[in-house]
């Protein structure tokens, strides 16, 4: 299910930015419409590309007064981590939020679809796909959460970026038999280490196999220390 379908042309209100999917280059009236060959650009690098897009959201949903935090691996990065992003943008904002959220988008000229899993919406900004998520690790988006949030730069755009500690709980909490990559969340737990409570992260998690396995990964890779015995 989509907000606007891709053939109409969405209201706008003014002042409103027109975004524009990369690629898109609209042929002018009287100018002949190039050969498809000569039309193609030359691959952009993807991280690049989700960044740009990151921005574009995170600017036009700060404009219009939204309460929302970067999540995913665009927030690691606003947090001190590996450039190379993955797959998409992520932003958090509470249920309650999602019907105004997609207004704004949707003046703004994006598509807002709506996906069979419940807990996110989808869009697509220049040409990167845009997740906005209801759930983080299977906890609901609350305004708690999203008041920890920090405002950090995002490239050139500040933005409220999730802290660092539920951001790792939302990479760590997922953890099971059939979703167990460990690789890009070690890169993530190492370039966080110091700006996250373990402590609660190995709380709210850590009882469980996968994400029990990936602490001791982490403790004997000497990212974290041993959790200490009870005495």
């Amino acid at each position: 299910m989509t907000r606007n379908r891709e053939s109409a042309t969405p209201a706008r209100r003014a002042g409103a930015p027109r975004l524009r999917p990369v690629g898109e280059s609209p042929i002018q009236p009287g100018s002949r419409e190039p050969h498809a060959h000569n039309n193609q650009e030359p691959p952009r690098d993807r991280s690049q590309a989700i960044l740009e897009a990151a921005k574009q959201v995170g600017a036009l949903l700060k404009r219009n007064g939204h309460t929302f935090a970067l999540a995913g691996s665009v927030a690691v990065y606003a947090h001190g981590g590996s450039g190379h992003l993955r797959h998409d943008a992520d932003f958090c904002v509470r249920r309650a939020d999602a019907e105004a959220v997609a207004d704004t988008l949707t003046e703004a000229g994006l598509t807002v679809r709506t996906p069979p899993e419940d807990w996110l919406l989808k869009t697509t900004c220049l040409g990167q796909e845009v997740d906005l998520l209801f759930e983080l690790g299977h906890r609901s988006v609350t305004s708690d959460m999203l008041a920890r949030a920090q405002d950090l730069p995002v490239d050139s755009v500040h933005m409220p970026v999730l802290a660092a500690t539920d951001l790792m709980r939302a990479l760590i909490e997922p953890f099971s038999e059939h979703h167990c990559d460990f690789g890009p969340v070690l890169a993530a737990a190492r370039a966080l280490r110091e700006k996250v409570d373990w402590a609660d992260v190995r709380r709210s998690c850590g009882d469980r196999p996968m994400p029990a396995a990936f602490f001791f990964l982490l403790e004997r890779l000497n990212v974290i220390a041993p959790e200490k015995e009870p005495r």
